[in-house]
């Protein structure tokens, strides 16, 4: 009996990229590169595995179950990276003290996180980050910030289509702790509030109940989380007694007034609830939804001035985000603003294949085929993107060949090739002329 063939399907989380798929990969990716640039920041990147202790120092042992694992022949813990973040402090400390400060960088890596796959979370996705770090000043917030949306307006997005929900953790550190929250339970309280906006509210106020058990408490933790505007806050507590709330409330100001003047505060209001569980943020936070509140985050970030001292370096302010590329996707295609550009050929060039040229003895030199590969040749090595078709049947069919090809132009070398002559075909207008070889050829070489 014949072996039986086996079909390998692609793993379970992962995407294959056909060239249209890789085209809307390359419309989202050169974008990100393009706004990066012009807004200042210089592009990096790291390997694509660290050792595991790196992202257990930013995260905790748990995050050993949620990205993929492995040691290495010398026994040793690595982890394939699920974020950039802990490559970019420790490549930052490596060169800490000849690196020029403010330091503006951003990237564009490969993530991988071992987590189960639905709508838009994959667990193999590209994430735009970028990054400021050396600078505290809030105004470093709010270019960040700018620099999303810079992105997110040049792809067609409007105020109508997205929203950036801003909060600060400095503020609801002060809060919490100005309404009787111990400092101790400040971490644990702050990844039961990230999650309120994903659970019943019944269920968020029987998990509230459990860490805090005053109920008096609980309804202003509640109250906070619930607010439409900073001049709420005092409502909840005596702020003025407060210089932590005082400042914190201060930073917001400044930063939602330079978000102003960048011409983006439309985008933007203060949300509360915007927590970020990881506990490294230490300041301004952020996350950035569609409007319609039917898709998970398109991205977010904030400043996280104690990392890089966490991984062994000094004490230097950063602020960042990160948004991926999943759902983005998906935003973009539900509004038509995919725009991928199709792969175009400047020249196909296409031949009379039974034509033979020869010398003054009648001895063949060249046949039409060579001289379009010759030409073809020629034609890259002068920049230009050209190609030819394998098999030179009919012109017929090599002008199909061309069309499908999207080649804006056709090349076809036929019985006035004898006299150094070209005839250029244009296939979007049907247009067709004949060029001296040398003449055509030059406006290339100049």
């Amino acid at each position: 009996m014949p072996e039986k063939k086996i079909k390998i399907p692609p793993v379970k989380g992962t995407r294959d990229f056909y060239p249209p798929q890789m085209a809307v990969r390359n419309f989202i990716i050169d974008g990100w590169k393009k706004v990066s640039i012009r807004n200042g920041f210089e592009e990096y990147d790291g390997p694509i595995f660290e050792y595991l202790k790196m992202f257990q120092i930013k995260s905790g042992d748990e995050i050993a179950e949620q990205l993929f694992s492995l040691k290495d022949r010398g026994g040793r813990e690595l982890a394939i990276r699920p974020e950039i973040t802990p490559t970019l402090a420790r490549m930052v400390n490596q060169q800490i003290n000849s690196l020029p400060k403010p330091i503006k960088w951003f990237s564009v890596p490969r993530l991988c996180r071992a987590e189960r796959p639905q709508k838009g979370r994959f667990r193999e996705f590209f994430q735009w980050n970028i990054d400021i770090i050396g600078e505290e000043n809030v105004l470093a917030d709010a270019e960040v910030i700018f620099c999303a949306l810079d992105y997110l307006r040049d792809v067609g997005l409007t105020p109508e289509d997205i929203v950036v929900k801003i909060s600060s953790r400095k503020l609801l550190a002060a809060v919490l702790k100005k309404i009787g929250i111990p400092e101790a339970s400040l971490d644990s309280l702050y990844a039961l509030l990230d999650k309120k906006s994903k659970l019943p509210l019944e269920s968020f106020r029987e998990m509230l109940s459990q860490q805090i058990p005053d109920m008096e408490i609980a309804k202003k933790v509640e109250a906070f989380m619930e607010l439409k505007a900073i001049s709420g806050i005092k409502d909840i507590v005596e702020y003025q007694d407060s210089d932590e709330v005082d400042e914190a409330i201060n930073e917001l100001a400044r930063l939602m007034h330079h978000l102003g003047q960048m011409g983006v505060s439309e985008y933007c209001k203060f949300d509360p609830g915007i927590v970020r569980g990881l506990a490294y943020y230490t300041g301004i936070v952020y996350e950035i939804y569609d409007k319609a509140s039917e898709l998970r985050a398109i991205g977010g970030g904030g400043r996280y001035d104690n990392l890089l001292r966490d991984f062994g370096g000094p004490d230097i302010p950063a602020t960042g985000f990160g948004i991926g590329d999943c759902i983005l996707t998906i935003l973009l295609d539900e509004k038509g603003l995919l725009r991928p550009k199709k792969q175009k050929l400047d020249y196909f060039v296409a031949c009379v294949p039974v034509i033979t040229f020869e010398d003054k003895e009648g001895i063949v030199k060249s046949t039409a085929e060579d001289e379009a590969v010759k030409l073809t040749a020629k034609l890259r090595r002068l920049g230009v993107s050209a190609d030819f078709s394998y098999n030179f049947t009919s012109l017929t069919k090599q002008l199909k060949e061309a069309s499908i090809r999207n080649a804006q132009k056709c090349i076809i070398i036929g019985e006035e090739f004898k006299n150094s002559q070209l005839a250029v075909k244009d296939m979007i207008t049907g247009k067709q002329e004949l060029i001296e070889l040398d003449k055509f050829l030059s406006q290339f070489q100049s």
